[in-house]
């Protein structure tokens, strides 16, 4: 007969019968049978840090590891990882937190998580990689490539709105110093309403001579304020080197007023004298200025940063490139293919690659290399027998390529590849990788649970 109410919960929860359960315990047999893991990870976390024998010692290295790739598995903020952490027995259980502990506060996972760098979360895909080609689940004989590109976290990136980003960021910056430092005559006009309003205007503008006059005064309010910057710089460096909260102030403002004074000249020569400025020379935001412009195919134009991946036949994720700019596909092969001679001590036989790889120069280099069969889903003026020793090689790799598709779309619906919430450059590569990281483990975990199966 069913209950209404329990009466009394039991003292302990036993670990549930679920998938999900079983795949955390074999993630954490994986991480626990390569402890260099986590000696790469400690290097991070305790570099610049005077060990003392007194205080807290916080998270451990095996806990911040294990906090991450919880984190991007089950997509979770720092906030909702604090309270899962701790409220989930499999997440208790998997990262190693007792039953009497309290966890651990959303900022201290902040600072953890985010001091492993890209390097390291690269090295640990490549111990995954190696692990699993002794496991016999990849051997990297056979691979495909394509390239995504990850988001960065902005608005759209019109001129009007970055310069009113930039009036109310620097005033900001010049409130904050005005309060801080009342007796040093640090002196402004805050004028991020009539940024506002002039942004608005911009936007809702019936024809190009309104457009262009209210870019006009938004131009002379964001100079306006950078004067007010310049002169609060020079009184704030010429404090005594011992105030280290001012001189930190004054490198901030700098950082953002340069920004301000290439938005400036990029909307001053692409809005009012009409040149078409390159997309090298643009910022397209003040708060992630690392972010690059990537035009596909004058289909789209999407702002963030390309990324090539490489995949096996187990779908693990073998490598990836985080790019700087937007380079042709077709440069790219070669760095390819030498990466995973890298990791695995030899080339692969089979490469597959997307149709914009494709190259006559790229398939002489990669047979050069040793590569026996390369297929480009385009062939672009080249015969099959070109690239592969027979047709139906070539159909083989060109069908196997596809997958490659499916593995993009589970890691940007499944962890997150598709926008960088991270801020910085440095951790746009680190929430990248970490990403990799997180679905190779799922990967292999299904993969052990399915040879188990076929037992």
């Amino acid at each position: 007969m069913r209950q209404k109410n329990t009466k009394q919960l039991p003292l302990m929860n036993n670990t549930p019968n679920h998938i999900k359960a079983v795949e955390y315990d074999i993630i954490s047999e994986i991480l626990d049978a390569n402890p260099k893991i986590y000696d790469l990870a400690h290097d991070n976390l305790t570099e610049n840090i005077k060990c003392s024998k007194s205080g807290a010692y916080g998270m451990s290295t095996e806990q911040v590891v294990r906090a991450a790739i919880l984190m991007k598995r089950e997509q979770f903020s720092y906030e909702g990882l604090a309270f899962h952490m701790v409220d989930s027995t499999t997440f208790r259980k998997f990262c190693h937190i007792g039953l009497c502990d309290a966890g651990f506060k959303k900022s201290t996972l902040n600072n953890n998580i985010k001091a492993l760098s890209s390097e390291t979360w690269e090295a640990i895909n490549d111990i995954l990689v190696i692990q699993a080609e002794i496991d016999g689940h990849e051997n990297g004989r056979e691979t495909r490539t394509d390239c995504t590109v990850t988001l960065s976290n902005i608005h759209d990136p019109r001129d009007s709105e970055q310069l009113w980003d930039c009036v109310r960021v620097l005033t900001r910056k010049l409130e904050l110093a005005k309060h801080n430092y009342p007796g040093f005559n640090i002196i402004y006009t805050d004028h991020t309403k009539r940024a506002k309003r002039r942004a608005l205007a911009v936007l809702n503008a019936k024809n190009e001579k309104g457009r262009k006059g209210a870019y006009r005064d938004l131009l002379v309010v964001t100079k306006k304020t950078i004067g007010y910057c310049n002169t609060t710089i020079e009184i704030l460096k010429a404090l005594p080197p011992y105030q280290f909260e001012a001189h930190g102030l004054a490198t901030e403002i700098e950082k953002i007023v340069k920004l301000a004074r290439q938005v400036i000249d990029q909307t001053e020569r692409r809005v009012i004298k009409g040149e078409s400025v390159p997309a090298s020379e643009k910022v397209v935001s003040i708060f992630e200025p690392h972010t690059d412009i990537i035009v596909k195919d004058s289909r789209d134009t999407l702002f963030g940063h390309k990324i090539c991946l490489t995949g096996g036949r187990s779908n693990l994720i073998l490598d990836c490139l985080i790019l700087d700019g937007n380079p042709a596909d077709s440069t790219l092969p070669g760095k390819m293919a030498d990466r995973l001679d890298g990791i695995f001590g030899r080339y692969p036989n089979k490469m597959s690659f997307d149709g914009g790889f494709a190259a006559l120069a790229n398939v002489d280099d990669l047979k050069g290399k040793g590569i026996k069969d390369i297929c480009f889903s385009k062939r672009r003026g080249m015969d099959e027998e070109d690239m592969c020793r027979s047709k139906w090689v070539y159909r083989r790799l060109r069908n196997f390529r596809a997958g490659i598709e499916s593995g993009i779309s589970w890691l940007k619906g499944s962890f997150g590849l598709g926008v960088c919430i991270w801020k910085g450059y440095k951790s746009f590569k680190s929430y990248v990788w970490s990403s990799i990281v997180a679905a190779n483990l799922t990967t292999l975990a299904r993969l052990r649970i399915n040879s188990a199966k076929a037992k």
